[in-house]
């Protein structure tokens, strides 16, 4: 089964270079960069995860690969759900690492003046600043100064599109309750791997599961982009559950097994 590997906000498939080598020894890995991110093309709309997801398909369409295993970090995370939501004859399992979705209310008070400030003329000033909550005392530095420099490469109109896309407006669903109702829309297995940070979100979302095989981990420790901060052990577990999937007697997960620590 093909992978098809969709990177965060303001980074690019440069993301994947830990994990590419070994993907691709078992799958053929598609790892584009999403409009307004590295090296594609940024025109002045169509930021929301559902608009990247259809750009995913007509990519998908163009290089003859009908159905795909997906994996998807924050921003990325929304963008697959979009797919096996909207697109589920597609999408075949998810892989959601530190999504952005399922964010609460008490956080996403914070969202309105990221978006004054991101809409302020300077939206790196801004990215850059928020950038910080995604790391821990143990994140190399390499990765901080890796991903500063992302956001500086990506286009103005993604930073700001892009993050109005996951949180605002009447087709959002980065923030509960939204977030639950088109969660719950997807019918695929769901591997989702989330930070220290964002602990509380495995218990919540392991609720809106419809897959037995799905289950949500935490990562203790483990800073917004833990794929990178941990490539052997993501790559492990992340192979492993896929691995899985394709047992016919798999015991993978049961109703009181979505909820683990990696």
């Amino acid at each position: 089964m093909p992978l098809l590997l969709v990177h965060g906000y303001g980074a690019d498939s440069n993301d994947w270079v830990f994990h590419i080598p070994e993907l691709s020894a078992r799958h053929r890995v598609i790892a584009p960069d999403l409009r307004g991110h590295g090296y594609s093309s940024a025109p002045e709309s169509g930021y929301r995860p559902g608009d990247f997801a259809a750009d995913l398909v007509r990519l998908l369409d163009h290089l003859g690969v009908d159905r795909v295993n997906v994996i998807g970090h924050s921003l990325g995370g929304l963008i697959a759900s979009a797919l096996a939501v909207e697109h589920s004859e597609r999408v075949n399992a998810l892989v959601c690492v530190d999504p952005g979705y399922g964010q609460t209310p008490e956080v996403a008070a914070a969202f309105p003046a990221m978006l004054e400030g991101l809409r302020s003329g300077d939206p790196y000033t801004t990215a850059i600043a928020s950038d910080q909550w995604c790391y821990t005392p143990a994140s190399p530095p390499w990765l901080r100064e890796l991903h500063r420099r992302k956001i500086l490469g990506t286009a103005p109109a993604a930073l700001v599109q892009a993050f109005a896309g996951m949180y605002e407006g009447d087709e959002q669903f980065g923030i509960r309750p939204a977030s639950d109702a088109y969660i719950a829309r997807r019918e695929c297995p769901v591997l989702t791997l989330w930070s220290g940070v964002q602990a509380e979100s495995a218990a919540w979302e392991q609720g809106l599961f419809k897959h037995p095989a799905s289950r949500a981990l935490v990562w203790p420790g483990g800073g917004h982009r833990l794929h990178a901060e941990r490539p052997a052990e993501f790559l492990l577990v992340v192979g492993t559950w896929l691995a899985e999937l394709d047992t016919p007697d798999s015991t993978l997960a049961t109703p009181d097994d979505k909820e683990q620590n990696a």
